[in-house]
């Protein structure tokens, strides 16, 4: 997605409202890891299991290097 373009903007807008609409518990848990804050040494862990049953899982643990990215992440989510 080309981030200059405004009608590529209100897309990604559009289809986040559609989706916050459908699953209404996941933006909250995102607002909660926002305000709680992710910090150095924290780890993030993922799943997921396709319809199939079969699960990809990963985890990374955040070092000094992330944290810059999480800090324009969280100034993002905290500024609408």
């Amino acid at each position: 997605m080309n981030i200059q373009n405004p009608a590529a903007i209100l897309q990604m807008m559009n289809l986040w409202s559609r989706f916050q609409k459908n699953h209404p518990k996941f933006p909250k848990f995102l607002a909660a890891v926002v305000k709680n804050g992710i910090k150095e040494g924290s780890i993030i862990e993922i799943r997921v299991t396709t319809a199939e049953g079969e699960s990809f899982d990963s985890n990374l643990k955040v070092n000094g290097e992330d944290m810059e990215m999480i800090e324009q992440i969280r100034k993002m989510a905290l500024d609408r």
